[in-house]
C-alpha cells in the first residue's frame, strides 16, 4: 500500500511539472500584461530596477512537495537572461497548483544578488497574491490583505523586502499546506 501511494505521488508531481514545462510556450508578454493590469503591481514596473517573470510555476506535494518553473530576467525593459526556480518543502501538504510569479528588484544591488548565479528566498520572503481586484499577503512577518471595488479601494501593504517584491497570480489547482521550504533560483545570461 505504501509503494502504491508513493507511485501515485510521484506520478502526480511529475504531471504537474510536465504541465509547467509545456505551459512555457505561453507568452511572456501575456503574463507581463496580467501583472501590469493589477493595481497592486502596476507602479513596480515604473519604479523597479528590473524584474524576473515566471509565466507558469507548477507545485505539487503530499508531505514532501516541490515546485518548478522557468522564466526570464529583465533590466531596463529588455531580457538579460533566463532563470529556473525550484522549491522543496516538507510538512503537511497535499494537492497541486499552478501560478505565475514576478519578482521586482528595487535597485542594482538586488538585481545583482538575484543574477549572481544561485539565489534563494528563505522562509521570511512574502508573496502578494494578485486576483481579480483583491490581494492577500502572507509570510512569517505577518498577514495583510486588500480589495478594491466600485467606490472603494483598500490595498495590501505591498513593498520591497530586502530589495525585492514578489507577486503571484493563481492559475489553477488546489493545494492545502502548512510546510517549510524556500525557493531557489539559478540564472543564465542570454
Amino acid at each position: 500500500m505504501r509503494k502504491e501511494r508513493l507511485l501515485v505521488i510521484v506520478a502526480f508531481v511529475f504531471g504537474v511539472f510536465t504541465v509547467a514545462a509545456t505551459a512555457q510556450a505561453e507568452s511572456y508578454s501575456g503574463t507581463l500584461n496580467m501583472f501590469r493590469n493589477s493595481p497592486q503591481v502596476r507602479d513596480f514596473f515604473d519604479s523597479s530596477y528590473g524584474y524576473a517573470v515566471f509565466p507558469t510555476i507548477g507545485k505539487a506535494g503530499y508531505v514532501i512537495g516541490g515546485s518548478y518553473g522557468t522564466g526570464r530576467v529583465y533590466q531596463g525593459g529588455r531580457a538579460t537572461g533566463r532563470s529556473t526556480m525550484i522549491e522543496g518543502s516538507i510538512g503537511f501538504q497535499i494537492g497541486g497548483e499552478a501560478f505565475s510569479e514576478i519578482i521586482f528588484f528595487k535597485d542594482r544591488r538586488a538585481y545583482q544578488e538575484f543574477t549572481s548565479g544561485n539565489f534563494e528566498f528563505d522562509a521570511t520572503a512574502q508573496a502578494v497574491v494578485v486576483t481579480a481586484g483583491a490581494g492577500a499577503q502572507a509570510g512569517t512577518t505577518g498577514i495583510s490583505a486588500g480589495a478594491s471595488g466600485p467606490g472603494s479601494s483598500v490595498q495590501a501593504n505591498t513593498d520591497y523586502y530586502k530589495g525585492m517584491a514578489i507577486f503571484v497570480i493563481p492559475k489553477g489547482g488546489l493545494m492545502v499546506e502548512f510546510s517549510v521550504g524556500g525557493q531557489k533560483f539559478s540564472f543564465d545570461r542570454r
